[in-house]
């Protein structure tokens, strides 16, 4: 009986140790994966910064959503191309990107959470740069050519009311 005992036990720990080992295996894929996003969020970084609206739908999926703050959803790649157009054709901007956090939720989902600081400049106002702060969520999917691409994206100001 105890040897049943021990060969229960022993199946069990091995069979218990299958999942934890495909964990170990994880990480890799996950560093993959952030360095991935991180590069993604780079290149949305040089593309603001160029009003670049091509470089910036690279970056976007096919059914992304851009939420911008103060403004309604530009759902549909058709929609997110016009909106920065539109923002970009009114500010010209010079941000810097602070990457908090990348979290993979699973092999083809993952979300990024960014504060960007910098200045934006209103195009049509012989004023100087403002201040330009935000906090940024960016969820992203990985597309059928393995590219990590922004599915969702929505941002709001840190800046303080006017004022204040």
């Amino acid at each position: 009986m105890r040897a049943f005992l021990r060969a229960i036990l022993a199946t069990t720990a091995l069979v218990a140790a299958v999942p934890v080992t495909s964990l170990a295996a994880s990480p890799a894929t996950g560093n993959a994966a952030t360095a991935a996003i991180h590069q993604q969020l780079r290149r949305y970084e040089q593309a603001l910064n160029t009003s670049d609206v091509d470089s910036v739908m690279a970056l976007y999926a096919d059914d992304a959503v851009f939420m911008p703050q103060n403004s309604p959803p530009a759902v549909g790649r058709d929609a997110v191309r016009t909106a920065y157009r539109q923002v970009f054709s009114a500010i010209k901007l010079d941000v810097r990107f602070q990457i908090d956090e990348v979290r993979q939720l699973s092999k083809d989902w993952a979300y990024a959470r960014t504060r960007s600081n910098g200045t934006v400049k209103v195009l049509a106002s012989d004023q100087p740069p403002g201040a330009e702060a935000n906090q940024e969520l960016f969820v992203f999917h990985r597309e059928q050519d393995g590219q990590w691409r922004f599915a969702r994206y929505i941002f709001a100001t840190t800046n303080p009311p006017a004022g204040r």
